[in-house]
């Protein structure tokens, strides 16, 4: 959904304790060959909340902004798995209620204040409604990621794993100059080929900027790096994709710079790299955990 429709939504106060519901689905699963190479996940998809949270105290225009999700990154995520023949995986609630690309102890996993703004439905919730949300809208979408990977490997190809995802155009009052950016940790067999063809086009391009990709407990972190897949996360400056025509434009750059990333055999070889978010001794340590 676009911000035109969530701007027609009623956000109603959340009046006692949420129901829980099977009706919502904490994630969308887009099919694809599951031997291309590629899984691409969304973690800030969506600004929907599941049924009985209301609108978590906040007026309609929140949800519009980049505080409830990542503006344009849905559709491209869509547009790239439709391009790429690839699977993909979206969140479909919004991470005003809980962050699908925090780690499970991260103090933001469920922020009580963002960019300024106060959540009031946030402010005071203890730690069982925390690990309530994490029980239904985060385990299960962080689940799906690797047993989606495990079939991708049973078919002797393991994935590289690419997750979408936008940035605001201004932080703070200062313009941010990239059109996009690659984040990334110590892994670069995606990043560095794809920020120098991006470059070759003449785009601007950050490399671990505006944000670092090295960030323990994040998807990457705990899907891709723990377990040796190849990734890349992907940032796109949000007026860029705000529009069909934006989502498009980018689809037709990103799709081929990809594809051509994917292509090299070293991406799709179980590799362990270090860390710049755990020392050698954790690493070690998680990776065991994962076993």
């Amino acid at each position: 959904m676009d911000r035109r429709g969530f701007k027609s939504l009623m956000f109603r106060p959340m009046h006692g304790h949420p129901a829980e519901s099977a009706a919502f689905t904490p994630f969308i699963a887009r099919p694809g060959a599951l031997d291309c190479g590629a899984l691409l996940l969304c973690d800030h998809a969506s600004a929907a909340l599941p049924p009985g949270y209301g609108d978590l105290g906040l007026s309609p225009e929140h949800f519009t902004r980049h505080i409830a999700y990542d503006i344009g990154a849905a559709d491209l995520t869509r547009a790239l798995s439709a391009q790429l023949g690839a699977p993909a995986l979206l969140t479909t609630c919004s991470r005003l209620l809980i962050d699908p690309n925090r780690g499970a102890d991260d103090p933001t996993l469920v922020m009580r204040i963002s960019d300024r703004a106060v959540i009031p439905g946030n402010s005071r919730i203890d730690e069982a409604e925390i690990a309530r949300r994490k029980r239904l809208y985060w385990d299960p979408y962080r689940s799906a990621i690797d047993a989606t990977t495990a079939r991708m490997c049973a078919t002797g190809k393991p994935p590289a794993l690419i997750a979408i995802h936008s940035f605001t155009p201004v932080w703070r009052g200062q313009p941010r100059p990239w059109e996009a950016a690659a984040l990334w940790d110590c892994d670069d067999r995606i990043a560095a080929p794809f920020v120098a063809l991006l470059r070759a086009q003449g785009l601007t391009v950050g490399d671990n900027e505006p944000y670092d990709g090295a960030l323990r407990g994040d998807t990457m972190f705990d899907h891709a790096t723990l377990p040796g897949f190849a990734h890349l996360l992907i940032e796109v400056r949000q007026d860029l994709i705000a529009t069909s025509d934006g989502v498009a434009q980018w689809a037709a750059i990103l799709a081929p710079v990809l594809a051509e990333c994917l292509a090299a055999p070293d991406v799709h070889v179980i590799r362990h790299y270090p860390s710049r978010a755990a020392t050698p001794a954790t690493l070690a340590s998680l990776r065991e955990k994962r076993l």
